[in-house]
């Protein structure tokens, strides 16, 4: 494009001009932004629909979970000795609990100060005292061995002293080693070596649970008595008697964590009563937290069809934009998104399929409960609220406590038609609703062709830039015209001072 100028021989501005009549020509572009700019806002609007319908639908693995609906407490008389965790499949009812030996893990710690420099290369270093002596050579080998669940040994674990290798050192490839069930630590303060095993109970029935095969662990580090590895011990019901290799050991779905002996001072075990029971509460607080969350989902569905649309508030233009302080665009763009998706039928309809998920009974097999009513859930009266539900809690605690296995198949039943639980027929709503949207709006990973608000902006990205052509072709022709008009006034006073020039000559 060459330069322009205009004006020259008619003193006119063309180039204002040629603006003008541009704005009037970009009238339909304008349009056609605007048009895309609320395409979008739907787009997006349609997708936040959707990440709280997809908040809720994760919310539902949870109420399909047994243990939402038979969560157990377990109280103890000795807390400070046993305590324990309840499932689903706990029994309700009292244990007694009589400990009499807890497990430990076996330990070797030096008896004396260590007769090795920890932080000198081992290769060189005496070891032993008086005749009883001897110097680590350059292809030592630090071996011990341990045992397996079954008391057998295992294969010796092998550390082959490096030339330059400390005791520290050694010691950090021991503790790295996570198959030999023992930790190594120096302690700088008394200069004395501590080995452990990192794991409780007795696995060697005939001797220690670390067996060392070097002379290192006598002559060097002083090792002494193993003491430690024991077994727990203890009485289920004051009659029979289990052996565990941990402190802790699961019966009849009960797991029964043992911190202390219950000896007396005597040193006499007694018993520790645990009590199950059916935690209501804990039952109570997840199912309110579903119906608080989808409470938030039918206000926000409901609200975007009571929204009002104001139709004189379109998206703003960029040159509307610089005219126009950061609060005026605030406040218009808050209008101009009002009612992006009212009357929208995939919103909509999805309310409404998923108010009717909650009104049908369930065959639940015999069960208490077949309706939501009846445990003291139902939808709100109130037709402006879009079918929230509302929970009598007195009743829903009734429930939870006379029959949890009949509210669990209430909510959660995965069989098909009247057996299907209403959580299910929930879920099921709520796919038909996000594939709607999915249909509608499409997903973040989609390309425009896949969906049909995207459809419909890939439409208007062609119409724009073919529109955006002809605004070019438009400008080109008006400053043609006023190039040509420039130059036939140019010719006229040219022509005029020609005129001029010979008149005044001739006199």
């Amino acid at each position: 494009m060459g330069m322009r100028i205009g004006g020259l021989a008619s003193g006119i501005d063309t180039d204002s001009i040629i603006k003008d009549l541009m704005k009037a020509e970009r009238i339909p572009l304008d349009k056609m932004g605007q048009d895309k700019i609320k395409l979008e806002w739907q787009r997006d609007a349609f997708r936040d629909v959707n990440k709280s319908l997809l908040e809720l639908d994760n919310m539902m693995l949870d109420m399909k979970m047994s243990g939402t609906y038979n969560s157990k407490s377990v109280t103890s008389t000795m807390e400070g000795a046993v305590t324990a965790t309840g499932t689903a499949s706990s029994t309700n009812g009292t244990y007694n609990i009589s400990v009499s030996q807890l497990a430990t893990s076996a330990i070797n710690v030096s008896q004396e100060e260590i007769g090795i420099d920890a932080d000198k290369p081992l290769v060189g270093q005496s070891i032993g005292t008086g005749t009883d002596t001897e110097i680590i050579p350059s292809d030592y080998t630090i071996s011990f061995t341990t045992y397996k669940e079954d008391g057998t040994a295992n294969l010796p674990h092998e550390y082959k002293v490096g030339e330059n290798e400390t005791l520290k050192d050694i010691m950090k490839r021991i503790n790295d080693d996570s198959d030999n069930n023992v930790r190594m630590t120096y302690d700088d303060n008394t200069n004395k070596v501590i080995m452990e095993s990192t794991r409780t109970g007795n696995y060697n029935l005939t001797g220690d649970e670390i067996v060392f095969n070097s002379t290192i662990f006598e002559k060097g580090l002083k090792m002494g008595e193993e003491s430690g590895g024991e077994n727990a011990i203890f009485t289920y019901n004051n009659s029979y008697e289990v052996v565990s290799k941990e402190n802790n050991y699961t019966l009849n779905g009960i797991t029964f964590q043992f911190n202390n002996t219950t000896k007396d001072s005597s040193g006499v075990a007694q018993n520790a009563t645990l009590t199950v029971n059916n935690d209501v509460d804990a039952s109570f607080d997840k199912i309110m937290a579903f119906v608080d969350k989808y409470n938030e989902v039918v206000e926000t569905l409901n609200g975007s069809q009571q929204e009002e649309r104001y139709r004189d508030f379109p998206p703003l233009t960029d040159a509307q934009r610089e005219e126009m302080s950061d609060n005026e665009i605030e406040l218009w763009e808050e209008k101009a998104k009002s009612g992006l998706l009212k009357g929208e039928s995939a919103i909509s309809s999805g309310l409404f399929d998923m108010r009717q998920s909650w009104y049908s009974t369930v065959d639940t097999g015999g069960g208490q409960f077949t309706s939501l009513t009846q445990i003291g859930i139902a939808t709100s009266s109130d037709y402006l609220n879009g079918g929230k539900l509302v929970v009598n809690e007195e009743e829903l605690r009734a429930a939870l406590s006379e029959d949890p296995a009949s509210v669990q198949k209430l909510f959660s039943n995965s069989e098909t038609g009247n057996q299907r639980g209403l959580v299910n027929r929930l879920e099921d709503s709520l796919e038909r609703t996000m594939d709607k949207i999915n249909q509608r709006a499409g997903k973040g990973t989609d390309t425009l062709e896949n969906y049909t608000l995207g459809k419909r902006m890939k439409d208007l990205d062609s119409r724009i830039s073919a529109f955006e052509d002809r605004l070019t072709q438009v400008e080109d022709r008006y400053w043609r015209q006023f190039s040509a008009m420039e130059q036939a006034i140019s010719a006229m006073n040219q022509q005029s001072s020609m005129l001029m020039s010979n008149f005044g000559g001739g006199q």
